[in-house]
């Protein structure tokens, strides 16, 4: 159908005429059909094929944070300032990042081996996770800076298509908005895969609930 409404304009043009397109009725989903565990399900294979990995917790993630982070020998970890204490292990060295006056300079946050964050809502069908300006996900430059992101999601917090995801955005649009689908990864001219530049190389996911 768009050929041909292209292809319409083209000749209606070439002739000095209107052309009006047909209406086209294009309806789209905007409820998933997967149950709750299905879309878990489908958020983590999306995840998986954009080079994230995934990690189920049934509580509280404290000791697996520290676990995870120890285990890639990262131990010095910044974090938005109303992360939950509970969550923040000893052995880790935490450092928060105020929200306003008194915020690390951006040569600070990239000097860290990582920063930790929640999320506001992630979606199945694309493998994306949505972080706004908050108390738990902080500013954008927290998250892009750093070279290792690990992202704390709980399992009501993710729908199965964008419709649902935009739903549950609307009553705080008008925050800074990041959609993330996996590390930063981009290709250039000669189709070279290279990541880390926009954002961090490495994302790790610690799926709770």
């Amino acid at each position: 159908m768009s050929r041909e409404v292209v292809l319409g304009q083209i000749r209606a043009a070439l002739h000095g005429k209107k052309f009006t397109a047909p209406t086209v009725s294009q309806p789209y989903r905007r409820a998933g059909a997967l149950d709750a565990t299905g879309c878990l399900h489908l958020l983590e294979d999306r995840l998986r094929e954009y080079d994230a990995r995934v990690f189920r917790c049934s509580g509280n993630p404290r000791e697996q944070i520290a676990d995870i982070l120890l285990g890639g020998g990262k131990s010095k970890i910044v974090h938005p300032a109303g992360i939950p204490r509970e969550w923040l292990d000893e052995r880790i060295s935490w450092t928060a990042d105020p929200d306003g006056i008194g915020q690390l300079s951006y040569a600070h946050v990239e000097a860290f081996d990582g920063v930790m964050t929640g999320a506001t809502v992630a979606v199945g069908e694309s493998g994306s996770i949505v972080l706004q300006h908050g108390s738990k996900e902080g500013r954008r430059a927290l998250t892009l800076l750093p070279d290792y992101h690990l992202c704390i999601l709980f399992a009501e917090q993710v729908v199965e298509t964008l419709p649902e995801c935009f739903d549950r955005l609307r009553s705080t649009a008008t925050r800074p908005t990041t959609f993330i689908s996996g590390p930063s990864a981009t290709a250039d001219i000669e189709m070279t895969r290279i990541k880390g530049v926009h954002g961090p190389r490495h994302l790790d996911v610690i799926l709770v609930g």
